[in-house]
């Protein structure tokens, strides 16, 4: 059961910032999609719904996301839609339902550094930027490596770029969390392959993607990226899957979505 002492709706970021920092057990609410997955008491429930973070736009080089924003928003503008094959759009598409989707939050999804996510995976291969209210910009991969931050997550921010993507999952049924899912960008011969739900965080396959920076896209190099992926990165077990299934999908998953880079090339 959630239980909520105290809930106030803030009317700027800095009042929002100040009772973090000040009152004990203060918490920034997203859609609190996920929260009211399990028991939990929050001492103060910050708002951040009246501060216009509900945005998509596009400025200058880059795309910017307001913390805000919904999954349902992400699947649906066309501005993401467009973003590398629609990688980001796809990501979010088979979570749960529309009414989850509608009240789920990109800023609660990524602050909460969930390793169940589909959108992290997607945002990593994007080579998204996370800019908080008093930290700055961080890179979305420095962010999931480091301990987190006490601070208000403000936008994401993805540069804009002609590169082509490709998003992949398994699940037990159409709606259900993955059991693995993996993203690939491509923007010349530049590569980025990003597997999560290890069950992890999200990560890259390094080893993978130097593979391919070096040797091209072809058939047969997909395969093999897909394969060093497996190898190199770390499975674990948990109740939807164990981590040798996952690493026998995995190699498979990051094929398919290199294979389906090199299709729409």
């Amino acid at each position: 059961m959630l239980q909520i002492d105290n809930y106030v709706y803030a009317e700027s970021l800095q009042e929002a910032y100040d009772i973090l920092q000040t009152q004990s057990g203060a918490t920034i609410l997203g859609g609190c999609g996920y929260l009211r997955l399990g028991g939990r008491k929050i001492a103060t429930a910050i708002d951040l719904s009246r501060l216009d973070l509900d945005y998509v736009r596009e400025t200058g080089q880059d795309i910017e996301i307001g913390a805000m924003t919904s999954l349902r928003t992400l699947e649906t503008a066309a501005l993401i839609q467009q973003l590398s094959s629609g990688v980001l759009s796809k990501s979010v598409a088979n979570i749960v339902g529309i009414q989850l989707r509608n009240g789920v939050t990109i800023g609660g999804t990524v602050a909460g550094r969930y390793p169940f996510s589909d959108p992290i995976t997607a945002l990593m291969a994007l080579e998204a930027v996370l800019v908080f209210h008093n930290h700055g910009r961080i890179s979305l991969k420095d962010f999931l490596a480091g301990k987190g931050v006490k601070d208000i997550l403000v936008k994401v921010v993805i540069p804009k770029s002609d590169s082509l993507g490709a998003y992949q999952s398994v699940r037990r049924s159409h709606t259900d969390y993955a059991i693995l899912n993996t993203a690939v960008t491509r923007k010349n011969d530049h590569f980025k392959i990003i597997v999560g739900c290890r069950p992890g965080r999200s990560a890259s396959a390094v080893k993978a993607e130097n593979y391919l920076n070096e040797h091209g896209l072809t058939g047969e190099s997909a395969l093999e990226a897909g394969r060093l992926a497996a190898d190199e990165l770390k499975f674990g077990d948990n109740p939807r899957g164990s981590g040798d299934y996952r690493k026998a999908i995995c190699s498979v998953l990051v094929q398919r979505a290199l294979m389906e880079v090199m299709n729409a090339a």
